[in-house]
Order: C-alpha cells, then structure tokens, then sequence
C-alpha cells in the first residue's frame, strides 16, 4: 500500500490516508455539497460531524484488519472526495471500488485518475482478480468512470440501495485482472 498512503495525481491533487484531522475539513465540504451527494449516497443527507470522524476511524480499522483501505482526495492540502474499497473477499480474491467527489472539481478526470492509481494497488500488490463498481443507473459521471476504465458492464441490479425516499437501480461493472492494462500478460 505504499504507494498510495501519499499518491500524488497531477495539479496539486493527492491520495492519501485519512486522518482524524480531516474530520473537520471533510464534513463541511459534504455539508457544502450534501445536495448533489444525497442524490446519490443514501449516508450524505444526515453526515454530521461525528459521522464523519466516525467513517475515519472506521476507515482506519479497515486497513489495521486488512479489509481495504480509503483514501482521501485532495487538493492542495483541502478534500474534495474520497474513494477506497468497501471490503477484501480475500478467499475469492475481489473488492469493490467506491467514490465520490465534490460537483465543482467532476469533469476533470480525477476519479479515473485517482481509481486507475487504487485499481493499480489491488491488481499488482494485493493480486485480486476481480474488482467491482456499482453506480446508479442514472448517476452517469460514476458509471462514466467504470467505463473510462475499460470495466464491463455486467447487468442490472433493481432497486440495489435506498436513497432518501426511493429505490435507486444499479449497473454493475467489473474488472478482472486479465483484463486490466498493466495486469494482462502478453500472449
């Protein structure tokens, strides 16, 4: 994991470890952009404060128990998103990568940068062979990163998550490490 405890991407946009420090920095930018997150995170419409430092001691854990890890993006020292895996299944070899960003900083690449630098980590260090993303249906820069990626689209999950007070559908993609451009061995 080295490598991305402090990741740099390009234009002073780093990934690195959460800190108990960041509580603070992190939920007002949430609160700053709760309504655009909480159309698609059922979590952002309530974030508080101690969800948040809670989320990063969690976060914590993760990596202690060898379960994943997450990574806070940021920009010149400020966050504006996060993204890790939710959990190993080291028996069956996956994960599954989740992000988000705040609306003023979508567009530029970031999350495919910042996904291409995680993505890199669990098929080279940890050898998975098989990473998941799941986006909602109609929630296209997400899925806009899947593709990006080069992930296929494996289906349809109806009604996969409770947003607010509807039933969100999710595509699912995948990655298998044969497939993955620095994983797949000449032929």
């Amino acid at each position: 994991m080295p490598e991305v405890l402090h990741h740099p991407l390009d234009d002073g946009v780093v990934l690195r470890l959460h800190e108990e420090s960041d509580a603070d920095a992190l939920a007002t930018v949430i609160a700053a952009n709760r309504p655009y997150l909480a159309r698609w995170l059922p979590w952002a419409a309530g974030n508080t404060l101690e969800d948040t430092l809670a989320f990063i001691r969690r976060a914590r854990r993760q990596i202690g128990d060898n379960d994943g890890f997450q990574a806070l993006i940021a920009r010149d020292g400020r966050p504006i998103g996060s993204i890790g895996f939710h959990a190993v299944d080291w028996t069956h070899r996956t994960t599954s990568l989740g992000y988000w960003l705040v609306q003023g900083e979508q567009g530029k690449g970031i999350v495919t940068r910042a996904a291409r630098a995680m993505l890199d980590h669990a098929f080279a260090a940890w050898k998975v062979n098989r990473v998941e993303i799941r986006a909602g249906v109609e929630n296209l820069p997400s899925r806009g990163v899947a593709e990006r990626l080069g992930f296929r689209e494996e289906g349809l999950l109806l009604e996969a998550e409770r947003v607010g007070d509807r039933w969100v559908d999710h595509a699912l993609y995948a990655m298998l490490a044969a497939d993955w451009p620095d994983q797949a061995s000449p032929s």
